[in-house]
């Protein structure tokens, strides 16, 4: 790797959101996952983020490749060989100073000649093709970094959404489990009370299909569970572990000011593709300008048939301008115009939807807060009628029907309240990626 290149993928280092996560290293996996060390930890082990690092390589290669135009052809030869062509000896015989009149020019015999030649050619002026070439490499290299920092936006946000979803099952996996220690509790009751002749067949069956539908609810949410335990292994490109979630720290996330999506990597990889699109009808437009080049080159001779020797040089300069090709060039400059027209009608389109996507991360920000609002006093008053249903039950005030009924709608709040919750802050995550801005500050 090159100084440059160094250097860059150093500021790149710096810049990126994949230091400031606070994960300890690409390959240390942590004892216990956090929002924060989740993300960072995706973005350095996931084969996405690899893919797009080689992607840049390839663009920096380009923009050295470009460069290339802007430096000296220079070229050195030798060789040997022996002749009795007639013209071939008469030139071994010219370039070694070796000539006589006594020569025949129809049969100068065989001569031998070992020839060294340097050489250097550089194009002064090509209508500035190679400028342009230059600039849209340059332009491509450009997207390929913002284009990284997509792939980085798009994973953290997923990331985040499936660590909200493994809160999300196991607070649904523990309501689950609240719902059937509550029904076994009931059903306890019932029992004991059927026993007693206080409770009708009737009743104590439906108590007991409720504890099946409960258990298999819960089984239920075991899988869900264990399913977002694998998909956010996926994410973080291992193929196993084990997935201990820490849900009170390191997912601190705030509201950011302001509604822009100017921040939005994939706006910025518009802009540099539009430049890189500039810069190809440059080109383009450059075939219907001449060229100039400059050469020089050195040579030495050397024969031992004639036993002589020379050297000789020659140096100068080429103008080239090519009068008719076919319309090539024409047809090379309306097919960049067209690109660069599509790519600005295509940024014009992506930012009509980022627009939209800004304002609707936000509306469903607002919307999850007024609804977890919501489901918490759903909470409190279920659990509190569950409370008094389950006392009155057991002092036979109420039908089974009625607490069952009661139960389901405290298991129902509590659900809902779960979903409120992790709905919440993956609309947090959702408008930071919206707005172009790293999840964590």
């Amino acid at each position: 790797m090159n100084t440059f290149t160094g250097g860059f993928f150093g500021l790149i280092l710096l810049l990126f959101p994949v230091t400031t996560y606070g994960a300890k290293s690409a390959t240390e996996i942590p004892a216990l996952w956090t929002a924060q060390n989740s993300v960072a930890f995706s973005l350095a082990n996931s084969p996405d983020s690899r893919v797009a690092l080689q992607r840049m390589e390839m663009a920096n290669a380009a923009v050295a490749q470009a460069r290339v135009a802007y430096y000296p052809h220079v070229d050195i030869s030798a060789g040997y060989g022996q002749t009795n062509n007639p013209m071939y000896s008469f030139g071994n015989i010219l370039n070694q100073g070796v000539f006589s009149p006594s020569i025949d020019f129809n049969d100068p015999g065989r001569t031998d000649n070992i020839n060294v030649r340097a050489g250097v050619e550089y194009r002064f002026y090509n209508g500035g093709r190679d400028k342009a070439g230059v600039e849209a490499a340059e332009a491509a290299l450009a997207g390929s970094e913002v284009d990284l920092q997509s792939v980085h936006a798009r994973l953290a946000f997923e990331v985040l959404r499936s660590f909200q979803s493994i809160i999300q099952a196991q607070e649904m996996l523990t309501a689950r489990k609240i719902s059937l220690a509550a029904i076994d509790s009931s059903l306890t009751v019932a029992r004991a009370r059927y026993d007693a002749g206080d409770l009708l067949k009737a009743d104590l069956l439906n108590l007991e299909v409720q504890q099946s539908r409960v258990k298999e609810n819960l089984i239920l949410a075991g899988h869900g569970l264990e399913l977002s335990q694998k998909i956010f292994l996926n994410l973080l490109g291992l193929r196993e572990g084990v997935v201990a979630i820490d849900s009170q720290s390191g997912n601190e996330q705030t509201l950011p000011q302001g509604r822009s999506y100017a921040a939005r990597s994939e706006l910025q990889s518009l802009i540099h593709a539009e430049e890189a699109a500039e810069a190809q009808l440059r080109m383009a437009q450059s075939g219907k300008l001449p060229t100039i080049d400059g050469f020089a080159s050195y040579q030495y001779d050397k024969g031992y048939v004639m036993d002589g020797d020379g050297n000789s040089w020659i140096a100068g300069v080429k103008v080239n301008y090519r009068l008719f090709e076919g319309h090539k060039t024409s047809a090379d400059v309306a097919k960049a115009k067209a690109l660069l027209a599509t790519i600005r009608a295509q940024r014009d389109k992506v930012e009509l939807g980022m627009d939209l996507e800004v304002k609707r991360a936000d509306l469903n920000h607002r919307q999850a807060v007024e609804r977890l609002q919501v489901t918490e006093k759903m909470v409190e008053q279920a659990e509190e009628s569950a409370r008094l249903s389950r006392t009155r039950f057991q002092e036979g005030v109420i039908l089974a029907s009625d607490l069952i009924d009661v139960e389901t709608r405290l298991s129902d709040a509590l659900v809902r309240q779960s979903v409120a919750k992790a709905t919440i802050r993956i609309a947090m995550a959702d408008l930071r990626r919206a707005m172009g801005l790293a999840q964590f500050d």
